[in-house]
């Protein structure tokens, strides 16, 4: 099985599920098969109002061609997922973040528990792998076991890694990070940040300080906001992104839990919702099971040729 194949599994045998139930003896797409198709992509945690632009899409097809074969709509189903997860129209680069900036500046955002920790340090150990100098940032600083947690990982993939105490200004924090990165001409910075603060303004005000002062130290920094999400949590997922969003300006996410759930339509939804791409996903625990996001690769395996005729 393929990684997109594992990562998609739950989320496309509910889906084939639903739709199969409704295809069952048929051999042209009535408003019973788009009906069902309607509710397999609600179950699958997409999002009400990206079903609804996508059935639409549907409806109007059906309309003007009244003798379209469920072959054809699976693959108009997939076209239309496909144009979803384009984010201003351009293919995805095979290396998400652009390694020319030196040091890469990546803040990492997220509530606590959907992985955000891991992913940083899956993320080090990614681009250690690769040969750059890497540098991490322990910025949440309300939680030890954040900061216990990044220690290990940093330790795991042989990165430097920069602390203080419990408690201590998350700002101050970031800055020394950068200006450290920046002395010992590192290539990749990934920061950490607090995952819950008591409110949205709590939340903005952290974020925009962490944000000034790395570019205190390089003016165009940070490179990159990365919103880590869960997709087993589905539709909270997306609240969560929409309160991240509106707290600063995200760049690009990372979903983790991907293989576990059967509510991978969220990162459809989400994607489509607020214009942000996808740039990794998370598949299992292993320090190699973050992956770089290919979208023809996820949009073919969830509607893979096999699984739509059992």
């Amino acid at each position: 099985m393929g990684l997109f194949d594992k990562g998609v599994q739950k989320t496309k045998e509910g889906f084939f599920q639903r739709l199969s139930r409704a295809v069952a003896g048929k051999s042209r797409v009535d408003d019973d098969i788009l009906d069902a198709i309607e509710e397999a992509l609600v179950a699958s945690d997409m999002g009400v109002d990206t079903t609804l632009k996508i059935v639409d899409s549907l409806e109007e097809r059906v309309g003007r061609d009244k003798y379209m074969s469920l072959d054809e709509l699976l693959d108009m189903l997939r076209d239309e997922i496909g144009k979803m997860l384009e984010v201003d129209g351009e293919e995805a680069p095979a290396e998400p973040f652009d390694l020319t900036k030196n040091p890469l500046v990546v803040m990492v955002v997220g509530v606590n528990g959907v992985g955000k920790t891991t992913t940083i340090g899956k993320l080090a150990a990614r681009y250690k792998a690769m040969g750059k100098k890497v540098v991490i940032g322990a910025a949440d600083t309300f939680r030890a076991a954040a900061v216990d947690q990044l220690v290990i990982w940093a330790g795991r993939a042989g990165v430097e890694i920069v602390k203080q105490g419990m408690g201590a200004d998350p700002a101050s924090v970031a800055f020394d990070t950068v200006k450290s990165a920046v002395a010992k001409d590192a290539d990749v910075v990934l920061i950490d940040t607090a995952g819950r603060l008591h409110n949205r303004v709590d939340l903005m005000n952290e974020l925009t300080k962490i944000r000034n002062v790395a570019r205190k130290v390089i003016p165009d920094a940070p490179h990159e906001v990365l919103l880590v999400l869960d997709a087993s949590t589905g539709q909270n997922a997306y609240q969560q992104a929409k309160e991240f969003s509106r707290a600063t300006d995200i760049t690009s996410l990372a979903v983790t839990k991907l293989d576990g759930t059967a509510k991978g339509g969220v990162v459809i939804g989400i994607v489509d919702q607020l214009k942000v791409p996808v740039k990794f996903i998370g598949i299992g625990e292993g320090v190699d099971d973050l992956k770089v996001f290919d979208k023809k690769e996820f949009v073919n395996s969830l509607f893979s040729k096999e699984d739509i005729e059992k």
